[in-house]
């Protein structure tokens, strides 16, 4: 009963985080779109290649702050789908700060590896599916009269301005004192490390500051309209009901199986398994291969085919808001990463 309560908290947690993160950065984008007029998104849906250059460019950021922001701009119909795999195929979630720590180097030609196989990849899929984009901007990042001053606009203190704001401010104090992490965990390498998880933590809580100027200066229309009707009411009940539905049946499925007991001496076979552990939207499985590469068990190949197929915990917000672009697009990436990896072996001895 203990150990139970144990994973259902740390499933809490990091629910906890990957919703507020999520639904802070689909804020700030928000403010940034309705601040321009729209104009600053939306020049990104002249050009696929854009799209999917500057999505790929936010999934090797590591950690999935970078994802969330690609899977936002998505649903918002902003990039498209193919920018969207690009994402998912160059980030390699919080597995990613592991690399780093315990073999920069490979870590970073693998990163850049992981970048050209996401544009390119990215690329191919929008000359394929060549259907508009997925979610409909106006429906989402819809600029009103209110918006542009044409209309008056005016600002109090109301409840719901108050909730979002103790929200917001009580998340980021969470995350600058890592009061989200789990408490067996501890912060991987030691030093001033700005691609370190604590760091990149602690910057997204000032980040959240400039939220929190937003949600004080801003004028009603926009702070109901736009941030809790939009993105409080529609979006967070879904992302965090999936997100603590999902953490919670992996976490409490893997503390009775134990996936290394699966791995042999056969490297396509390892390919092969880690593409498919790779569908898992979770990170921690995947650190098993991480792992192993780091102690020479297994060769690059399997590294690369388990960093293509996961991406963290970047695609649960898409499970929630797109289920069929979610299946679609971890079905390119465990085939591309499957592929990779046979190929992989090629050149890799």
């Amino acid at each position: 009963m203990h150990t139970l309560l144990h994973l259902l908290l740390d499933s809490l947690l990091d629910a906890v985080q990957i919703s507020g993160l999520v639904v802070v950065m689909m804020m700030l984008i928000e403010c940034f779109n309705v601040e321009s007029h729209g104009s600053l998104f939306s020049a990104l849906r002249g050009s696929r290649f854009s799209q999917v250059f500057f999505s790929a460019l936010l999934g090797i950021i590591p950690g999935c702050m970078g994802g969330f922001a690609s899977v936002s701009l998505y649903t918002h119909g902003m990039i498209s789908f193919g920018a969207l795999v690009a994402m998912m195929i160059a980030t390699s979630g919080d597995e990613a700060f592991v690399m780093l720590a315990s073999f920069p180097d490979e870590a970073m030609k693998v990163f850049c590896l992981l970048f050209a196989i996401a544009v390119a990849v990215g690329l191919l899929v929008d000359l394929i599916w060549k259907k508009p984009l997925a979610m409909h901007c106006d429906e989402h990042f819809e600029i009103h009269r209110a918006d542009d001053g044409r209309a008056p606009a005016g600002r109090s203190l109301g409840w719901k301005r108050i909730i979002m704001l103790v929200f917001v401010i009580l998340f980021a104090v969470a995350l600058g004192f890592g009061l989200l992490s789990h408490e067996e965990e501890e912060s991987v390498g030691a030093g001033f490390n700005l691609l370190s998880e604590d760091w990149m933590n602690v910057m997204f809580a000032l980040l959240c500051t400039v939220l929190v100027a937003v949600l004080i200066f801003a004028n009603d229309h926009f702070v109901e309209e736009h941030l809790w009707h939009h993105i409080v009411v529609k979006h967070l009940p879904s992302i965090f009901a999936w997100t603590f539905g999902v953490m919670v049946f992996i976490s409490v499925g893997l503390h009775y199986l134990d996936i290394s007991q699966w791995i042999s001496d056969n490297v396509a076979l390892m390919i092969v398994l880690a593409a498919l552990v790779g569908l898992i939207p979770e990170s921690g499985p995947h650190l098993i291969f991480v792992t192993l590469y780091a102690a020479g068990v297994v060769p690059l190949p399997v590294l690369l085919a388990s960093c293509i197929s996961q991406d963290g915990h970047a695609a649960l917000p898409l499970l929630a808001e797109s289920k069929k672009s979610f299946v679609r697009a971890k079905a390119i990436n465990c085939i591309v990463a499957i592929a990779a990896g046979f190929i992989a072996m090629i050149f890799v001895h």
